[in-house]
């Protein structure tokens, strides 16, 4: 399988296809009578921690960035949203290379920046004015 390149990945990343793992079973929703004879869903599974196409720095971003949705060291996606097989082995493909390109792409740092000379004078004008607004509302005195 071929994951395009991206942040993280220059090159892109090529998993060999005796590292997934596919499962087959029953799935619920659309399908009519069918979708109780076809095994149309699919459970494809990627073991992060021992697959050789990922590097050690993009390993433990992926870990890291995915342990919620691992099982071990198991990543394993689900697609049962289509009636063919077929296509549910393509989606879950599809899905696995979106969540590995993410999560193998570095953090965006965020550098902090000066707000504008004109966008601080209106935030003060509008200030002046809420404040003014809330003046005229008390009670007059008793000059």
């Amino acid at each position: 399988m071929r994951i395009s390149p991206g942040p993280g990945a220059p090159h892109g990343l090529i998993i060999p296809a005796g590292e997934l793992h596919e499962q087959f079973s029953h799935a619920s929703g659309p399908g009519g009578q069918g979708v109780n004879t076809t095994d149309s869903r699919v459970q494809l599974s990627l073991d992060l921690g021992t697959t050789t196409a990922l590097t050690e720095v993009q390993r433990r971003l992926a870990l890291d960035r995915l342990a919620p949705r691992l099982s071990g060291s198991v990543l394993t996606i689900s697609a049962a949203e289509h009636r063919s097989q077929r296509r549910n082995r393509t989606a879950a493909r599809e899905r696995l290379a979106e969540l590995l390109r993410e999560a193998v792409a570095p953090a965006i740092i965020r550098r902090p920046t000066r707000r504008t000379r004109g966008s601080h004078r209106r935030r003060l004008a509008g200030k002046r004015e809420r404040a003014e607004i809330k003046q005229n509302r008390r009670r007059p005195g008793l000059d």
